[in-house]
């Protein structure tokens, strides 16, 4: 049981809760500044200057009366983000989900706060398809958006959001739309992720079709199912993301005012595209399976057909032998002189009759 559930209390309202964290606060103080990749201010879409804490960055922005706060963490254990949900007043049961980081993708709505779990992924180099042994990496990544906050805790070395955020503070017009433009920028990011790595497994696909459909070609179907089990584990990371962004584009949330909800909706498409491309290579690998499948009966066919002409051909020979090896005095062309090679050259006759037939018959 995690650090957070032990002291996790009953649901009750709002203030029962602070005043129970308040209760609990001296206890759980830790050194916050490890898992916090950036803490900033931003009023009007512009980010203010200096360093700030989490706690003086809240205060700040509710002294102005608006702008938001955007806090990055990366790893946080249980006593570190609940320091950062005590001052920002987040829901206990979504900052279990954000420390244990094993959820599927979804959005929740607790009081004035959304929380939504996404799974960003990212493409594996290899040198060939063929021999790679991972092709598709995942991590996690929960964003809660408040009012005047947003808070993104990301886990996995490749979700970093840094580009993002500087993308996202170089069109202040955006960034002025408050904390549902950076859920947005997040969702946007995820998901273009999504359609690199559909692009570079297409790619590889592509060349294992290639490899599969190579006359004398040799293709070991555990490869194949190697790069099918890479497949599901992306769909499992973009099918079940499909639900939260339609509730993002519905009004799910008055977090979300109309003008981001569109931008929502661009979203969607292009993950509407990467589910359409997943499902494709999931029933293409199937069929490069049975293909393969059935290229390696073919050839064991034709293995055992070549098989079965040698000894059809090894048989005369040995059969011929085995009459003329018995010894018995009575015996025709036993004392013949033209016997031995007469013999021979009716072996080697029939011989290469055989190997004709075969070969015409393609056995051979």
């Amino acid at each position: 049981m995690s650090a957070l559930s032990s002291i996790r209390p009953a649901i009750r309202p709002a203030a029962a809760r602070r005043a129970a964290k308040a209760e609990l606060l001296p206890k759980l103080r830790v050194p916050i500044a490890r898992s916090v990749v950036d803490c900033a201010v931003y009023v009007d879409g512009k980010r203010l200057p200096g360093h700030w804490s989490h706690e003086a960055a809240l205060a700040e922005v509710r002294r102005r009366g608006e702008g938001f706060v955007w806090i990055g963490l990366h790893r946080p254990d249980a006593e570190q983000i609940t320091g950062i949900a005590d001052v920002f007043d987040l829901h206990e049961l979504a900052v279990e989900d954000a420390v244990q980081a094993h959820q599927r993708p979804k959005l929740e709505r607790y009081d004035d706060t959304l929380f939504m779990v996404l799974k960003p992924v990212c493409y594996v180099g290899h040198a060939q398809p063929t021999t790679a042994n991972e092709i598709v990496k995942t991590g996690e990544l929960m964003v809660f958006v408040g009012t005047d906050f947003v808070i993104t805790v990301r886990h996995g070395e490749h979700s970093s959001l840094s580009d993002v955020r500087r993308r996202l503070e170089a069109d202040r017009e955006q960034l002025a739309l408050g904390p549902a433009a950076v859920l947005h920028a997040v969702a946007d990011h995820v998901v273009d992720k999504y359609l690199d790595v559909t692009e570079a497994i297409e790619d590889d696909i592509d060349e294992m079709e290639r490899e599969v459909f190579t006359p004398r070609s040799v293709m070991d179907a555990e490869q194949i199912y190697v790069m099918k089990r890479e497949v599901l584990e992306l769909r499992r990371a973009v099918a079940p993301l499909a639900g939260p962004l339609r509730k993002l584009t519905e009004g799910y949330s008055s977090l979300v005012p109309h003008e981001v909800r569109s931008y929502f909706r661009d979203v969607d498409d292009h993950l509407s595209t990467v589910t359409e491309r997943v499902a494709g290579f999931n029933e293409l690998l199937s069929s490069l399976v049975d293909a393969v499948l059935a290229k390696t009966t073919m050839r064991q066919n034709n293995d055992m057909r070549r098989i079965t002409s040698y000894a059809a051909i090894i048989t005369v020979p040995t059969m011929i032998a085995g009459i003329y090896g018995m010894n018995f005095d009575f015996m025709p062309e036993l004392h013949w002189e033209y016997g031995y090679p007469a013999v021979l050259l009716v072996i080697a006759t029939i011989c290469v009759t055989l190997f004709r037939v075969f070969r015409r018959n393609q056995w051979l």
